[in-house]
């Protein structure tokens, strides 16, 4: 074993670790460390840590770190690192370790704690957004623990108000995030919930029975309204009126990313003159920015650095489409000069139908100094 292999944990000093993997196993007994080189067998997106005095000669090979010292010195490289840990380590000692490293719930990882005997597997911090619920439960089944999960939405069965539409890449209205909790409170307390979906993906109950009563699914803003919910949660890609903000007084705004953008544009225009014809374009359609999915265009720009770079700063899936694809798109108003130069008879219109399967847009088009461009919302 070489010296870089072995971890000296010292008063005052952050520990130099090896990441490899997602997630961190320690432990720190003769039982815990047998359990956590199972789990390293069937858990392979891990590192596995663990007191020197228990190695097996093994360790370089397998990448496993070895380390001296109180494992508490530990936490302060782990937590930033990793995207959750696996602790096979009594909880109450846990609680104590990690308490001086804890930051919020949106930057802290999963913490789960497994007994010394393998029998409980504790999703102790960061259950719903650090995913450890999630985590608590693929572990416990790999090594026959009983998961144990104390968030209450989760042993309600009901929705996870910071989680709901996660899976779906859906995010929440920033101005939203403030209300997160008292939302959730009225969720948990079985509280009359107006849930409202002009978009997105349909699929979201996670459940194996039915929704409580207390969840009640209306077809539109209005009709929620009219029913003074005590909280509401609101799937929509759409800028609520003045009227409908009533119901965010103790709501939640979720953008599933529903808008697909068609974009065409002569070489060389800037990403500022991008971004903003497709900021104001998406305001006069009173259409949210945080719900674009996609920015479509033809095969020709696949290189134009200003497309490139806005979807690179928002995160979007950056689409082009052959002359040939886009030509198999019917277009309200094909153009023979744009064919002439790039063998299409169009480029946003049809890029955006391709992408979206939309027959009829939201804006078939429209021509803004240098660019065009067309608005589409996935399964309308």
């Amino acid at each position: 074993m070489s010296d870089q292999q072995l971890i000296e944990l010292t008063e005052g000093v952050v520990p130099a670790i090896t990441q490899q993997g997602r997630y961190a196993i320690v432990a720190i007994t003769k039982h815990g460390v047998e359990m956590a080189r199972r789990l390293l067998h069937t858990f392979p997106d891990a590192d596995l840590y663990y007191m020197s005095k228990f190695a097996r000669g093994d360790e370089d090979t397998r990448g496993i770190q070895l380390f001296t010292g109180s494992v508490r010195l530990l936490f302060p490289a782990l937590f930033p690192a990793y995207d959750g840990l696996i602790l096979f380590i009594s909880l109450g000692a846990v609680v104590r370790m990690i308490a001086p490293v804890l930051k919020d719930k949106k930057t802290d990882p999963g913490v789960v704690v497994i007994d010394d005997r393998g029998e409980h597997a504790i999703s102790m911090l960061s259950g719903h957004l650090g995913g450890a619920n999630e985590l608590t439960r693929e572990v416990a089944a790999l090594i026959g623990a009983k998961p144990v999960i104390t968030t209450a939405s989760d042993v309600q069965k009901t929705i996870p108000v910071d989680l709901f539409g996660r899976r779906f890449g859906w995010t929440w209205d920033p101005e939203s995030e403030k209300k997160l909790t008292p939302v959730s409170a009225s969720v948990v307390n079985e509280e009359h919930v107006a849930i409202v979906q002009e978009s997105g993906e349909t699929d979201w109950w996670m459940h194996d029975t039915p929704m409580p009563p207390s969840l009640h699914v209306y077809p539109t803003m209005t009709e929620a309204l009219a029913n003074q919910p005590n909280a509401a949660l609101l799937i929509t890609h759409r800028l609520l009126s003045s009227e409908e903000e009533a119901l965010t007084v103790n709501g939640v705004i979720y953008r599933p990313k529903s808008i697909v953008l068609g974009m065409g544009c002569n070489r060389g225009t800037s990403a500022e003159e991008i971004e903003q014809v497709i900021t104001e374009t998406l305001e006069e359609r009173k259409f949210s920015l945080h719900s674009v999915k996609a920015l479509c265009t033809i095969e020709l720009k696949k290189d134009e650095q200003g497309l490139l770079d806005v979807c690179n700063k928002y995160g979007w899936e950056f689409v082009y489409y052959t002359p040939e694809q886009l030509n198999e798109m019917n277009i309200t108003e094909p153009s023979d000069t744009v064919y002439k130069y790039t063998g299409a008879y169009g480029v946003s219109e049809p890029a955006c139908k391709r992408y979206s399967g939309c027959q009829t847009l939201a804006l078939t088009k429209k021509k803004s100094g240098n660019a065009t461009i067309s608005v589409g919302v996935l399964g309308q």
